[in-house]
């Protein structure tokens, strides 16, 4: 052998000594070594309650239901056998007004859900959404610059951020006394973390943690939740609360002020436009339990793609929560939460 070919056989030792395919070779080797794992107990399962009885698919998310109270302890004791432990409650009220009477009744739809589920599975984590826009009649997340509540200054139609943080703490409240577990208020008003806090604590409900929808953008993505939730504004948009999808810095922002406000876990929605987001959010507060919203139109398309026979529907949906959890998620609020669990079982 000549000393070319002597160092020619050196050289390609080396370049096969790194084979990261051995780890890679069976599926027990790639499990032992897999870096995130993903598990029914990761899944929070969005609800959606409303008057009346039984249950109507909504057509823009196919296996999604608007549901009676009745139907929505089913569909949490389904949840449950499949092991999901924790529901997140949006209500349809019989009647719509300016500032969402309902939302903070005694009898109000989800205070009802709230009560039936945890008769039923006490055990089961029963989440509360706080936000106005399903409940009032405009469909926008506060009390509008009109009527009685008009301030000069302002645009006629503007969402009062001051004024609604009064509803948002009636309606935590609420929730709270129904046996709520968490509240999770949505509405991305200034200082409604820190109003919700001071309302639970003066109540007695100091031990109630906050759930805040810390990060949520202005998206394209809540189409179908609009249909199944009858929450769609009459006019406008959501831009003047709900944030820009170019700005991440804007989101370290919002979350350090909900933290220092008092919330007990952070929030990012949607989820898979915004991992980075995820991502940037969890580095900078280790500490905090962070959920993301895997949202309507990310669930449709998967549904839609599937139907057509273009996607694995099962193999797409775990991937796609397992990058959302790579991402930093601790908490997954998904439609797919169900299915997503008796896949991971099989």
């Amino acid at each position: 052998m000549t000393l070319l070919e002597h160092e020619m056989t050196i050289n390609n030792h080396q370049l096969l000594i790194n084979r990261p395919r051995r780890l890679r070779a069976t599926d027990a080797l790639r499990a032992m070594v897999r870096e995130t794992e993903l598990n029914a107990r990761d899944f929070i399962y969005p609800l959606f309650v409303r008057h009346g009885e039984g249950r109507s698919e909504i057509r823009s998310m196919p296996g999604v239901y608007q549901l009676s109270v009745e139907e929505t302890v089913r569909e949490a004791e389904a949840a449950a056998r499949s092991g999901v432990n924790a529901v997140i409650l949006f209500g349809i009220p019989e009647e719509k007004d300016p500032i969402g009477l309902e939302n903070f009744a005694e009898d109000g739809i989800v205070q009802q859900a709230i009560r039936a589920i945890k008769k039923e599975i006490p055990e089961m984590v029963v989440v509360t959404d706080v936000c106005l826009c399903e409940y009032t009649d405009h469909g926008h997340c506060g009390i509008l610059n009109m009527g009685e509540h008009f301030h000069a200054g302002l645009p006629e139609g503007y969402v009062l951020n001051d004024p609604t943080l009064d509803v948002l703490a009636k309606v935590a409240i609420s929730h709270a006394e129904c046996g709520a577990d968490i509240v999770a208020p949505s509405g991305m008003m200034d200082g409604m973390i820190s109003a919700i806090r001071d309302a639970l604590d003066f109540s007695g409900y100091e031990n109630l943690p906050i759930l805040s929808y810390a990060v949520k953008y202005a998206s394209s993505f809540y189409g179908p939740f609009r249909e199944a939730a009858e929450g769609a504004p009459k006019f406008g948009d959501r831009k003047s609360h709900q944030m820009d999808p170019a700005n991440v810095r804007e989101a370290l922002r919002e979350a350090a002020i909900d933290v220092e406000e008092g919330a007990d876990m952070l929030m990012v929605k949607p989820a898979l436009a915004y991992l980075d987001v995820i991502r940037v959010v969890k580095d900078a507060f280790p500490e905090m339990p962070m959920a993301a919203y895997n949202v309507s139109g990310e669930y449709s398309m998967i549904k839609a793609a599937a139907a057509n026979g273009w996607i694995d529907e099962a193999k797409v949906t775990l991937e796609t929560l397992t990058s959302i959890k790579r991402a930093g998620a601790d908490l997954i609020i998904t439609y797919h939460a169900v299915d997503a669990a008796k896949w991971l079982a099989s």
